[in-house]
């Protein structure tokens, strides 16, 4: 059996691979693991639980609070709210631990569970591991006074609108804005926060139903983005996926804004005014190569990780950096989040876009994006990625093709089944036939 683990917490299909059973289960070693290594010493612990508005997240946040509860964790529940918010909030109450349900960008019927630490850090691979070890086993259960009580926590949200207002640099006065919500987490949150820093808002995608998360709209789909912006005549448009942790957005003419051309407007702005630690900005493998381009001519320095935003917050704590994250729209502004945050990075770019006077597209022009192809090649083992000679040679020889304008990267997917082909090249037509020609020897090679 692999890690149950993935890169950002546990997923898989829900009342299958994550059943209230799991749920329960983990919540049981998290609060054993967190007990043990002396986290709740000397007073009396306290989680705080949110989920996104999937139908199964009802029972399975449910599953979560029993667990805890059970292994004598008070329990704060702030019900449907993005993932930032719980990091937020864990930190802000000095509670001991924050749990997630949530499937972030991941169709309907799939749902996963994400743990932060004091102080809103996403948990290390030891303690992941750790609390993967301890699921099942024996355990003296706390009786009387003694169990964990679970108690509602409507007041999270309003909360955590007001600490992202209250980070803005300026207001958003004369913007117009649409939002495409996903019909996830952030269909209050976002919209109401836009509208109370000053912009004047459209919200899509933000009737949930439990059944509606992520189909159709949100940063995974940008179609309805686009015609909302052009139909209402937008200045911006702004686009979350199920959990709002991440960001995208598009210009006034519908062209797609992506996380590397938002970090490399944060990364302007935040020199501009002093707040760019070292000069740096913390990015993934998969950034494009236009990225790195555009700051080394700025003369802004770039620190690369594995994919992952717990990979960035990583590298950012251990360098003191303050910007970074993917360009699949994850950002994190250290000094105001301890993760990706989509609603935050959606006002502080907008803020930009406001202090500057200049149309997002304008701004968006400091990096030329590069051609990048993905594909994503399913029904293979992912866990044989490094182990195939063909498969290597082949990636010597797609490397040597390409040359030094070029990129080429393979990866076994974190939270899905698959295994992702990217390349890169200043020739789309020749990332696109390289991508292919490694997609057929990966399903070749790994087939199972």
């Amino acid at each position: 059996m692999g890690r149950l683990f993935g890169t950002d917490g546990v997923r898989g299909l829900a009342n299958v691979d994550l059943t209230a059973e799991t749920a329960l289960d983990l919540a049981v070693a998290a609060a054993h693991v967190l007990a043990d290594a002396g986290v709740f010493a000397g007073h009396r612990p306290v989680a705080v639980l949110g989920r996104d508005p999937r139908a199964s997240g009802e029972f399975l946040a449910a599953a979560v609070a029993a667990g805890l509860a059970s292994a004598g964790v008070d329990v704060l529940d702030a019900g449907v709210v993005p993932t930032p918010a719980i990091a937020y909030l864990t930190a802000e109450l000095g509670a001991d631990l924050g749990v997630v349900v949530s499937a972030s960008h991941n169709p309907m019927p799939d749902n996963g569970i994400k743990f932060f630490a004091r102080g809103g850090l996403k948990l290390d691979d030891e303690l992941e591991d750790a609390i993967e070890a301890r699921i099942g086993e024996a355990w003296r259960r706390p009786v009387g006074a003694d169990v964990g009580r679970v108690r509602a926590f409507p007041d999270g949200a309003e909360r955590y609108v007001e600490h992202l207002v209250g980070t803005l640099p300026g207001r958003l006065d004369g913007l117009s804005v649409v939002v495409d919500c996903a019909n996830g987490a952030a269909s209050w949150v976002s919209p109401v926060a836009l509208s109370r820093a000053g912009a004047a808002v459209v919200a899509i995608g933000a009737d949930p139903d439990g059944l509606n998360i992520n189909d159709g709209f949100g940063s995974t789909d940008l179609t309805r983005l686009r015609e909302a912006v052009l139909a209402h005549g937008a200045d911006v448009g702004i686009a979350h996926d199920g959990d709002a942790d991440r960001c995208l957005a598009v210009d006034a003419s519908g062209e797609m804004v992506d996380g590397d051309q938002i970090m490399a407007i944060l990364a302007l702005a935040m020199r501009e005014r002093g707040a760019l630690k070292a000069d740096t900005v913390v990015a993934t493998v998969m950034s494009n190569l236009g990225f790195r381009l555009a700051l080394a001519a700025e003369g802004l320095s770039i620190v690369e990780t594995g994919v992952g935003d717990r990979y960035v917050l990583e590298a950012m704590r251990a360098g003191g950096f303050s910007l970074g994250g993917e360009q699949s729209g994850h950002v994190i502004m250290l000094e105001h989040a301890s993760t990706g945050d989509g609603v935050l990075t959606a006002l502080h770019l907008l803020a930009r876009v406001a202090q500057t006077e200049r149309p997002l597209a304008e701004l968006a022009a400091v990096m030329t994006r590069l051609p990048q192809v993905l594909v994503n090649v399913r029904g293979v083992d992912k866990g044989r990625v490094g182990q195939s000679e063909v498969l290597t040679e082949a990636l010597s020889q797609a490397r040597d093709r390409l040359g030094p304008t070029g990129r080429v990267l393979l990866r076994p997917s974190g939270t899905e089944p698959l295994v992702r082909v990217m390349v890169e090249a200043a020739d789309e037509a020749l990332a696109t036939e390289v991508a292919e020609q490694l997609a057929s020897v990966v399903r070749a090679e790994l087939a199972l």
